[in-house]
């Protein structure tokens, strides 16, 4: 879900302040002050990038607020597959789910307030992996290495 993202605030600022961002530019508000719930504070980040009216450098502000605003339907699209999957594991994983909660991983988990909200619209606890961007790779290794335990959770 990062690269969504990164897209995602790359149109919202081309959009809503006429400023032209690279990823990178992105990315780096994606980290500092995005989110997928609202901060205990409110956060801004000064940026820089392509002026679209006159082709010049220019500086703006942009808030917590409307970068959560530019990430809300990307993170809807992750709500909403959470919601898919919980529907569709097997009864049993459903219990342990229901017991032991979601945790997230990948790069897409590190968005601020995303286990948060996850929590807020599913009503099962959710965490974040210790080591998010290694535990995708780690739990495919383990599920390939382990061809009973890929058929108890593999889902149709």
């Amino acid at each position: 879900a990062g690269n969504e993202c990164d897209e995602a605030i790359i149109q919202y600022i081309k959009r809503k302040h006429n400023l032209l961002i690279g990823e990178r530019t992105a990315e780096e508000i994606k980290i500092k002050i995005g989110s997928a719930f609202p901060l205990d504070e409110e956060q801004s980040l000064e940026i820089r990038g392509r002026d679209l009216v006159d082709g010049i450098p220019k500086t703006i502000t942009v808030t917590d607020e409307e970068i959560r605003e530019a990430l809300a339907e990307t993170v809807q699209v992750i709500i909403d597959a959470t919601r898919i999957a919980l529907e569709q594991v097997p009864p049993e994983l459903a219990a342990d789910i229901g017991d032991r909660g979601i945790i997230l991983a990948g790069g897409g988990s590190l968005l601020k307030n995303l286990d948060k909200r996850l929590r807020e619209e599913t009503g099962l606890p959710v965490a974040v992996a210790e080591e998010p961007l290694a535990s995708v790779a780690l739990g495919i290794g383990r599920l390939l290495s382990d061809i009973d335990l890929l058929r108890k959770v593999c889902v149709d």
